[in-house]
């Protein structure tokens, strides 16, 4: 995202990619509804002040590479709408703001945003700051986008064993974004072993679904971050962002809204895999709470049975402060 400045400066500061100026042959300006850079035409200027005003700017998406819209009221909404028609063509938007609160709103409208900024210098630190956070977002959808082409060894483990788990703390972890049928977290109560543990995403008789939330289990146990890295359910805190699996692997990151931690009775599951690597999980004894079968179907918690096989994954290395290490180490 570009930042122009509309100053009598000649020289932009740091972080502006344009100066903004009222007549001249280097910069941006605007003269009869054309609007220029460094004397070159690349667009047009639309003033949205109406209904028609803005019909005239979605009806320009796909013709001009550059739309400058300035407003009489500034309002997100012809923003959003005028983004909303140019999205699936190269016209780019820029948008003019009146207050540094408008930065945001324009540089993150409809999660698309514009392309440029146009601000004076009472509004230039929001410009720059927003721009900062536009290029900070680019890089985490490079790295989410890396995170989805990563193949999770998930694989099927036999159960050994079901029984009653006492009273505990139990963490339900609440999403920025939905699940799909068949993703969930992996987690489990050694660093070796873990078991897909499916969203809330499965409609039941008695209550709603709760499709951003995975109700993961103990506070003791382990789920994976986006960046391949562990954490105790525990020390999960709103903005982090952990790795969301499907049953056949794939995985994407989400990012946690918030983390809900109360006291419930728990079924304590023991499995292993088919090199008899063990493990075990504590998970909340509740039907909404779903683990994910051999055949992909899910399975309620209270209806696990000795010797079914559900999906998981094992791992040979140990974990310290949650980064894999070769060092031996036992964990029951």
């Amino acid at each position: 995202m570009e930042v122009w400045l509309e100053s009598a400066k000649t020289v932009a500061s740091d972080g502006v990619d344009a100066l903004y100026v009222h007549d001249g042959q280097t910069g941006i300006w605007v003269k009869d509804g054309v609007l220029y850079r460094d004397g070159v035409q690349i667009g047009g200027h639309i003033h949205v002040d109406s209904e028609e005003a803005q019909s005239e700017a979605r009806s320009l998406a796909g013709t001009v590479e550059w739309m400058l819209l300035t407003f009489e009221d500034w309002s997100m909404i012809p923003i959003e709408n005028i983004l909303a028609a140019t999205d699936a063509t190269p016209t780019k938007i820029a948008a003019q703001i009146y207050q540094p609160i408008q930065a945001q709103g324009a540089a993150f409208a409809l999660d698309i945003g514009v392309d440029a900024i146009l601000c004076n210098e009472t509004c230039l630190e929001a410009a720059l700051v927003v721009k900062s956070m536009r290029l900070e977002q680019m890089s985490e959808t490079q790295s989410t986008q890396s995170d989805t082409t990563e193949q999770i060894d998930v694989k099927p483990m036999t159960i050994t064993d079901v029984q009653e788990g006492h009273s505990g703390d139990r963490v339900c972890i609440d999403l920025l974004s939905m699940l799909e049928e068949g993703e969930g977290l992996l987690i489990g109560s050694t660093a070796r072993a873990f078991v897909l543990i499916h969203g809330e995403t499965v409609p039941s008789k008695y209550v709603p679904t709760r499709p951003f939330r995975v109700n993961s289990g103990s506070v003791d146990a382990y789920t994976y971050l986006a960046d391949g890295s562990t954490k105790y359910l525990c020390e999960l805190k709103s903005g982090d962002s952990v790795l969301i699996v499907r049953q056949n692997g794939h995985s994407r990151a989400a990012t946690v809204g918030r983390m809900k931690i109360e006291t419930r009775p728990f079924i304590l599951l023991r499995f292993r895999d088919e090199n008899t690597n063990e493990g075990h999980v504590f998970i909340q004894q509740a039907e909404t709470v779903r683990l994910v079968l051999e055949n992909g179907k899910v399975c309620s918690v209270t209806n696990l049975e000795i010797g079914m096989r559900i999906l998981g994954c094992t791992l040979s290395s140990t974990r310290h402060v949650g980064q894999s290490i070769s060092a031996p180490s036992e964990e029951r």
